[in-house]
């Protein structure tokens, strides 16, 4: 699941959780039929985590694994004895991944913050833009380092303050977008976990679209959504959004920024017992 929308102060946080994990799941899964399509962008960012796997696993958790893109990858990178477990939240990603599924790879419907897995069971975590939709980081980060066997990393890439800023300026409604964790929060929270070995870069990514429908179709496409009051715009609104996006363009067309956070998490490895 790539997701691209977040909240002020780290996340959208209605009074019920269970409410906002549903409207996620829905939203991923009305784009599930377009999401290879329209996530371009998205998969060109996940290739970047590619140089932090590890030479061998066992077993592999895809977290927010959406239709399955990157399972079937991983899953061709590790061979056929090596387990790859897809995780999503919403089932029309499943049921898409599952469609084309490849050998070697188990499909689960599971929020990421309780993980239906028994602790020390994965070798590798990968994430490509999933974890910026959980509300509470530290319980994400409690659960990768439970799951993780003893010398098991994770590899993540999750979203930055200042994405899809361009939007934010479009609409003049920075607040109906959500906000995005700094790289120290992530790393605070990984240390927080019980990762002592913790690494997070930042990079600048842009990509580029003919039209403010294009973008929005990008955005929408991989299930990020506005707030509420996005329902209620009028075709004024959208007018007075396009010529401020319009003022924004560049020879290659729209721009549309990211601001990506590629961590990497190592579980430190079990203790050797003292010789004697």
């Amino acid at each position: 699941m790539s997701g691209s929308l977040g909240h002020a102060d780290a996340r959208p946080t209605p009074d019920d959780p269970s409410v906002w994990r549903r409207q996620v799941a829905q939203a991923f899964s009305r784009a599930s039929g377009r999401y290879t399509q329209l996530a371009q962008a998205q998969q060109q960012m996940g290739a970047a985590l590619w140089e932090h796997l590890p030479a061998q696993a066992e077993v592999v958790l895809d977290l927010g694994c959406g239709p399955g893109h990157w399972s079937r990858r991983l899953a061709a990178y590790f061979g056929p004895h090596c387990q790859v477990l897809g995780l999503d939240l919403a089932p029309g990603m499943l049921q898409v991944a599952r469609e084309t599924e490849g050998e070697g790879i188990a499909w689960l419907c599971a929020d990421a913050a309780e993980l239906p897995l028994a602790p020390r069971q994965v070798d590798l975590v990968f994430s490509n833009l999933a974890i910026q939709w959980c509300t509470d980081l530290d319980a994400l980060m409690a659960e990768l380092f439970r799951v993780l066997r003893p010398g098991g990393r994770a590899v993540i890439n999750t979203l930055g303050p200042g994405t899809l800023r361009e939007v934010a300026h479009a609409w003049c409604t920075p607040d109906s977008l959500l906000a995005f964790r700094s790289r120290l929060e992530h790393l605070a929270s990984a240390r927080l976990a019980g990762f002592t070995r913790v690494h997070c870069s930042e990079t600048a990514e842009r990509f580029f679209y003919p039209d403010l429908t294009a973008v929005m179709a990008s955005v929408r496409g991989v299930g990020a959504q506005a707030t509420r009051s996005a329902a209620r715009r009028t075709r004024h609104d959208l007018r007075l959004a396009e010529r401020r996006y319009e003022a924004l363009r560049e020879p290659a067309g729209l721009p549309l920024s990211y601001q990506r956070l590629t961590l990497v998490l190592d579980k430190e490895p079990a203790s050797c017992p003292p010789t004697s």
